[in-house]
């Protein structure tokens, strides 16, 4: 079901840097991105009885236009708590969606904003370095924005944003310390393996260890020791400068686990360190207020 909601007329916020004007992809994505195909015969399938599930259009800030997006909730819900939920790096696909439904049949409002809908669409693409060159034209500072429209459109959607959350995976993990630097407004956010430091750029001027003074929400870490693109030690140094600036967090790290062990639909998934990371990120939302 797509849902449109008119352009709020009330919120002007600037441009942001190195944001552009056309979308390159007007819909999101069907079944699994090409490039992680063919997928486990462990994916995981949740259906949509008793949810209102499916694409929106989501109006954005730095245009009259808006991104697509998927979207799922309790059929009927009113006040619901609100989780966004941020894409891997093969952007909003069958396994986001999936996600989204999880979330809804636990009681939220999910959105999944397609964040590059603007540089392209990486679903179709099968090589990982051409996948890199669209990602790596996608600026922090649009992500910000196009996630706080997230929040508006939840909150015309019979969502509760001052009970709001954030999780993401993978490239969406790293968003998820970024959005808790930027929100007043967020209330827990949970990041799945998202990297933590590196070299700064236009598009990603900053990484969250370096923002870890104006984080104003708790983050759940979610971490695989066997992680070979974030080594243990940039995480503990996250959990170690967090400690040192008394914000809140909880970092979890699964000896067992590589990085994406909660994709269902790869290789790299690990039930019992997804099942527990799973469990430990509603508690800690529901800790939180959300």
């Amino acid at each position: 079901m797509a849902t449109d909601i008119p352009t709020p007329s009330t919120n002007t916020a600037p441009v942001p840097d190195g944001a552009r004007r056309d979308f390159l992809m007007t819909s999101l994505a069907t079944g699994f991105a090409l490039a992680v195909q063919p997928v486990s015969a462990q994916t995981i399938t949740t259906d949509s009885t008793g949810l209102m599930a499916g694409e929106a259009k989501m109006p954005v800030k730095d245009s009259a236009g808006s991104i697509p997006a998927y979207h799922a909730m309790p059929m009927g819900g009113r006040n619901l708590p609100v989780v966004i939920v941020v894409q891997e790096i093969f952007g909003v696909h069958e396994h986001i969606k999936d996600l989204c439904r999880r979330f809804a049949k636990a009681g939220y409002l999910a959105i999944a904003p397609e964040l590059y809908a603007r540089q392209g669409d990486v679903s179709k693409l099968t090589q990982f370095p051409d996948i890199l060159k669209i990602v790596g034209q996608v600026p922090d500072a649009q992500v910000m924005s196009d996630l706080d429209a997230a929040v508006e459109w939840a909150g015309k959607m019979s969502g509760n944003t001052s009970r709001l959350a954030i999780t993401g995976f993978c490239w969406g993990g790293r968003i998820v310390w970024l959005y808790s630097a930027h929100s007043k407004a967020l209330k827990a956010g949970a990041a799945w393996y998202g990297r933590l430091e590196g070299d700064a750029n236009a598009m990603t001027p900053k990484h969250p260890l370096e923002l870890v003074a104006q984080m104003n929400a708790p983050v759940l870490g979610l971490y695989g020791a066997k992680d070979t693109g974030i080594p243990v030690a940039s995480v503990e140094k996250m959990r170690a400068a967090m400690n040192a600036a008394k914000k809140p967090t909880d970092i979890q790290i699964y000896q067992a686990a590589q990085h994406g062990f909660n994709a269902d639909y790869r290789p790299s998934y690990d039930k019992q360190s997804a099942e527990d990371a799973w469990a430990k990120m509603l508690a800690f939302f529901k800790k939180y207020g959300v």
